[in-house]
């Protein structure tokens, strides 16, 4: 059995889709759908069995294994930058992933982990992946905080060469529609441009940053599934890695690659950020990809111009009854 922790939401139902084009179907989703939209993900996947979060982390706790499991990757959690329970990140986030990795090592299932770039925090000291950089990181948010413990956990237990921990940065695609504020600027510009015309983007606050080019690591949720899978596949490659394209882009590449798509000039407004992000607003990301790619990880990212120009016309602009889904498209992408 393979378990996908947050398996409707953006990056776990992706995962799902990948798992299925590579023939796998033995697949248990654990989620908390509620009362949410993303039970739509699930729609045109195959799995063999639904969790909920709560009954998935009680029987783990218990301590056996009555799924076989051969993988566990876990996408599971709240990934609101401006969550401020910090208790709930606390539980759900930090201590609801040791439990998993626990289950994963006593079981003998390979463990994938959603860290994140938010870890980084200003990137005062670069977005290396080195594990040497881990204890000096400081997060500008308690959910960047809550990932940065489980790694600090992993890394102090002397378990970083049995786990993998994987840090997104800004990940954009199919299957991102039901995460309302926290949608990809692409997925909110799409909406944005077709009803005004214009798209609107923060202005920045920092004189060697122009308004639209604070720059930002954008990563097509495709190529992010593709690595995961590579090392779902190479169980002798473990530790923390990057994931991101390697190049940073200001926002307003990624305006012009959204207008482009859409066949229609570019048209930006640039408004005032909102005062409760500006001192923890990240101006500069871009992930370092040196150890993944030492590690042999074959996958090559996809230029910005190119995946916004995929999820635009191949998903975006489509009228589907379940939108942005990612389908059966292996003539696209194996």
């Amino acid at each position: 059995m393979y378990i996908v922790t947050g398996g409707a939401g953006f990056i776990g139902s992706a995962m799902v889709w990948k798992l299925n084009q590579m023939g796998i179907d033995d697949i248990l989703v654990v989620d908390n759908l509620a009362s949410t939209e993303k039970w739509k993900n699930l729609v045109n996947l195959k799995y063999e069995d639904y969790l909920h979060r709560d009954q998935f982390l009680k029987l783990i706790i218990e301590g056996d294994d009555p799924f076989e499991t051969e993988a566990v990757i876990h996408m599971g959690a709240c990934s609101s930058t401006t969550e401020f329970d910090a208790d709930f990140l606390m539980e759900n986030n930090y201590r609801y992933t040791q439990y998993v990795c626990r289950f994963c090592l006593a079981h003998g299932a390979r463990f994938i982990n959603a860290s994140s770039a938010a870890t980084y925090g200003g990137g005062e000291h670069g977005f290396s992946d080195s594990h040497d950089v881990v204890p000096a990181l400081r997060p500008l948010n308690m959910y960047g905080y809550s990932k940065q413990l489980f790694d600090m956990w992993a890394l102090k237990g002397g378990l970083l060469d049995k786990i993998v921990c994987l840090k997104f940065f800004n990940v954009f695609g199919p299957n991102e529609y039901h995460k309302g504020d926290m949608m990809s600027v692409i997925c909110k510009a799409h909406t944005q441009i077709g009803e005004t015309g214009k798209l609107k983007l923060f202005k920045s606050y920092r004189e060697e940053y122009p308004d639209g080019g604070q720059k930002r690591d954008f990563v097509y949720v495709k190529d992010c599934v593709d690595i995961m899978a590579w090392l779902m596949q190479t169980p002798d490659v473990n530790g923390i890695f990057n994931v991101g394209t390697g190049t940073a882009r200001t926002w307003n590449d990624l305006a012009d690659s959204v207008f482009s798509a859409m066949g229609r000039e570019t048209a930006v407004e640039y408004i005032d950020m909102p005062e409760v992000i500006r001192d923890k607003y990240q101006y500069f990301t871009q992930a370092d990809m040196t150890r993944l790619a030492e590690a042999g990880c074959p996958v090559q990212m996809t230029s910005l111009e190119d995946a916004a120009e995929d999820y635009v016309k191949n998903y975006l602009s489509q009228d589907n009854t379940v939108p942005q889904i990612l389908e059966d498209l292996q003539e696209v992408r194996c």
